[in-house]
């Protein structure tokens, strides 16, 4: 299982060669290992591999053509993995959020908690959450068949950026008004950001069809996730 990246979007920008050496470079490595042992790889991509044109979902074997060194490394990660090895899972998702590391739900409850009572929240770009309990136990799956390939694995629903932070304050009871913006108006407010797609859907085609469940409704996902966070 290969799970770890670059992912400071922003900061990619800067850094072409050491984000390149994490996100294309080290995949490869590690698939080179797997293969010399037999064993199976199971690889984490994004949706940032593809340009978010458009407001259909991307298929899994859609053109790669990424907006940020981010995106674009990742897709060279795929690229490497891809033409190294059988036996691998290529598993794309986006917007994750989980009990570890810093995410877009833990930022909107630190500002509530800050006491702002009004916020500036993208919604022209559209997506899918990604909740790591959901993701773990279909990974779990995953790897026990031999059903290799590239797999689109969200939960259900899109949304955009300020649906997503709404439904954070209306879950958790906070009364903070949410204002939507486009992207062009939010980068007038904060400059100097990597590129990001404004239609990030993702096609599940690639799961139903080799039989895996999908995962849960987002609401579902995000309200099981409020409560962990309380425990």
């Amino acid at each position: 299982m290969h799970n770890a990246a670059w992912t400071a979007v922003d900061k990619a920008e800067e850094m072409l060669d050491k984000v390149y050496e994490v996100n294309a470079l080290a995949p490869k490595y590690i698939a080179e290992a797997c293969k010399n042992v037999n064993a199976k790889m199971v690889y984490i991509s994004t949706d940032y591999v593809f340009n978010g044109l458009g407001d259909k979902p991307f298929n899994v074997n859609d053109e790669k053509s990424g907006l940020s060194i981010y995106g674009k490394t990742k897709a060279q990660g795929e690229d490497f993995v891809i033409s190294t090895i059988d036996k691998y899972f290529i598993v794309r998702i986006s917007w994750v959020f989980g009990k570890n590391g810093n995410n877009f739900v833990k930022t909107m409850l630190k500002l509530a908690n800050m006491g702002k009572s009004e916020l500036n929240v993208v919604a022209d770009q559209i997506g899918s959450v990604t909740y790591t309990y959901d993701l773990s136990k279909l990974l779990c799956d995953m790897i026990e068949t031999d059903k290799y390939g590239i797999y689109h694995a969200t939960n259900e629903g899109y949304i955009s950026w300020a649906e997503f932070a709404k439904e954070i304050f209306k879950q958790k009871g906070l009364n903070i008004k949410v204002n939507d913006v486009t992207t062009e108006e939010y980068l007038k407010m904060v400059p100097q950001q990597a590129k990001r797609p404004l239609n990030s859907r993702m096609s599940k085609d690639s799961l139903d069809n080799a039989g895996f469940k999908r995962l849960p409704d987002w609401k579902d996902a995000l309200n099981r996730y409020l409560k962990e966070l309380e425990d």
